[in-house]
């Protein structure tokens, strides 16, 4: 989840931006690490310069902190990372998705399930990031990516409420009327009608 170098804080300059981007936005380390779904100390070690994200950690506080491509640039190539936005999408723009290539597989149908959600929300549209959460010392593995317009994420958010609603009421027991009752009321009517 984080790599570590032979000083004490290789990672200082990264670390002083990344607190700086939390300063910015008045937050505390508790509710950006739970934001963003890592420990507290984790963070803290991350300002303080002792380790270095993980990308896919770095990823996530980027987004989270709403950065722009310039200062992500930054980020990455204080973390020593060899990409940057530019070279996902040579476009500058933020949908990195863009120039991704599609590859069309069979459909698995095997109910893959999760324990953490990323959201990343641009001017194009939505992406959903379905992720299980690793064991000691793993990072949080991506087990499906969903993208979407916003029109759509709000009809999926209110189909998503409305079945989780329905689902939550109690089921009525229905029962069958009783008729013995009621059956006998009209026969005796009868029989008293017979006998006069």
């Amino acid at each position: 989840m984080r790599e570590k170098n032979n000083s004490d804080q290789p990672y200082e300059l990264l670390g002083n931006e990344l607190k700086k981007l939390r300063d910015r936005r008045h937050e505390s380390l508790i509710e950006v690490s739970g934001a963003v779904e890592i420990e507290g100390d984790e963070l803290a070690n991350f300002e303080n310069g002792i380790f270095r994200p993980s990308e896919d950690i770095l990823a996530l506080l980027i987004s989270y902190f709403n950065v722009r491509e310039s200062e992500s640039n930054k980020l990455w190539k204080l973390a020593g990372y060899e990409y940057s936005t530019n070279e996902l999408n040579p476009d500058g723009d933020d949908m990195q998705l863009q120039s991704q290539p599609v590859i069309i597989l069979p459909m698995d149908a095997r109910v893959v399930y999760t324990d953490q959600v990323h959201v990343v929300i641009n001017n194009y549209g939505v992406v959903i990031n379905f992720m299980q959460g690793g064991s000691n010392n793993i990072q949080p593995l991506a087990v499906s990516r969903v993208g979407m317009s916003k029109d759509h994420a709000y009809s999926l958010l209110e189909v998503l409420k409305n079945t989780l609603e329905e689902s939550s009421k109690p089921k009525e027991i229905k029962q069958l009327p009783n008729n013995t009752s009621s059956s006998k009321k009209p026969l005796n009517k009868k029989k008293k009608e017979k006998e006069a």
